[in-house]
C-alpha cells in the first residue's frame, strides 16, 4: 500500500480520493492516480475527529478513509471548510458544508458518495439536530485551538 512519508514531520493522513481504501486514488477510468493518504495532513485529532489540510491545490475531495467511525473537519489556514462523515465501507456518505451557504443555508449538508446524489430535490439540506451539535463541537474545538486552549 502507498504511503507517503513526510519529511518535515507531518502526520499523513489515511484519506484520499476515490479508490483510496484500496491504496491508491484513482482517475475515471480507474487507473491508479495518488498514494492514500499523501494529500492531506493531519492539524489535530480529538477523539474521532481529525482535522486535516490540504498538502497542496491539487489535493482530491476527502472521498475514502480506512479508519471506521472516523469524522474529518477539513480546515484550510484558519477557515474551518466542511465536516465529513463516512458509512460503514468507509466512502464518504455525507459532507456539512460550514464556509459558504446553499440556497440561504449556512451551514447545509449534502448526502452521498458524489456529493449530493442522495440530496432531495431542493438540493442540499438544513442541518438535523444531531448535525448542528456536530458543526458546535467541532467549532468550539477549532476556536480553542486557534485560540491556544
Amino acid at each position: 500500500m502507498g504511503r507517503l512519508f513526510h519529511a518535515d514531520a507531518r502526520e499523513a493522513v489515511s484519506v484520499g480520493g476515490r479508490g483510496a481504501s484500496s491504496g491508491w486514488s484513482v482517475d475515471k477510468r480507474g487507473n491508479p492516480k495518488n498514494p492514500y493518504g499523501s494529500q492531506y495532513h493531519s492539524v489535530l485529532t480529538v477523539g474521532n475527529i481529525k482535522f486535516v489540510s490540504k498538502n497542496g491545490r491539487g489535493s482530491e475531495a476527502l472521498m475514502e478513509t480506512m479508519t471506521r467511525g472516523r469524522v474529518y473537519a477539513h480546515v484550510e489556514g484558519d477557515d474551518l471548510k466542511s465536516i465529513v462523515y463516512f458509512d460503514n465501507e468507509n466512502k464518504r456518505s455525507k459532507q456539512i458544508d460550514v464556509d459558504h451557504s446553499h440556497n440561504g443555508e449556512r451551514p447545509h449538508a449534502h448526502h452521498g458518495y458524489n456529493h449530493n446524489e442522495s440530496d432531495s430535490a431542493k438540493g442540499a439540506s438544513r442541518l438535523t439536530p444531531d448535525e448542528q451539535a456536530m458543526v458546535d463541537r467541532v467549532v468550539s474545538i477549532w476556536e480553542n485551538r486557534k485560540r491556544g486552549k
